[in-house]
């Protein structure tokens, strides 16, 4: 027991109390042993092996949950790499096929009138309409039709009796599309309904 005067000793002796946990329970990481404390050996404490167990099951879950992001950024890369490359691919498509619509317009003009009949130019246009039909290419514009602003590029409206609706009247120049994709908006006469 302290007294209420201290002797010199015992005011010259401080506390000391000295951790020997092997594993910092706050940084979770290992601690250098100091030489006094540790001899040749000397095994962990039960709650040492609790900390550092504890600790490793947190860097394995940090290191898969890293692994799965690096994946999943990894899969997105890919697809975003493979919808571009499709992205150029289509508007290539599209480059090639808009530089050739005038030769294929005098074609189908040519075949329109007769000229191409018996002709080698008759194959050469079947051939290339099969081309550009592998492609996925259609005409737009047939007379009849529903007039859609959307596919259509109306160069003239003629009021007619006959129509309830806005109808393509004549195909100017015929308009394509590639899948979805409008390549040239067909140009034409339409019928409009004849206001009262």
């Amino acid at each position: 027991m302290t007294s209420e005067n201290p002797t010199p000793e015992e005011e010259n002796e401080e506390t000391r109390v000295t951790d020997k946990r092997r594993i910092d329970p706050e940084t979770r990481e290992l601690r250098s042993p100091a030489p006094e404390d540790h001899q040749a050996g000397e095994e962990l404490s039960e709650e040492d092996l609790s900390i550092l167990a504890e600790a490793e099951r947190d860097l394995v879950a940090e290191y898969r949950e890293r692994a799965a992001r690096a994946e999943a950024e990894l899969a997105n890369f890919r697809a975003r790499v493979e919808r571009d490359r499709q992205a150029n691919r289509d508007a290539i498509i599209v480059e090639v096929i808009r530089s050739l619509l005038p030769a294929v317009d005098d074609l189908n003009r040519a075949e329109a009138h007769g000229d191409l009949a018996g002709t080698p130019l008759e194959i050469v246009a079947q051939k290339i309409k099969q081309s550009f039909e592998r492609y996925g290419m259609a005409a737009v514009g047939e007379v009849g039709e529903a007039f859609d602003p959307a596919k259509h590029e109306a160069m003239v409206h003629l009021p007619s009796e006959d129509v309830t609706s806005d109808t393509v009247a004549d195909v100017i120049e015929v308009g394509y599309m590639l899948g979805e994709k409008l390549i040239r908006p067909a140009k034409v006469a339409v019928h409009s309904p004849k206001a009262d």
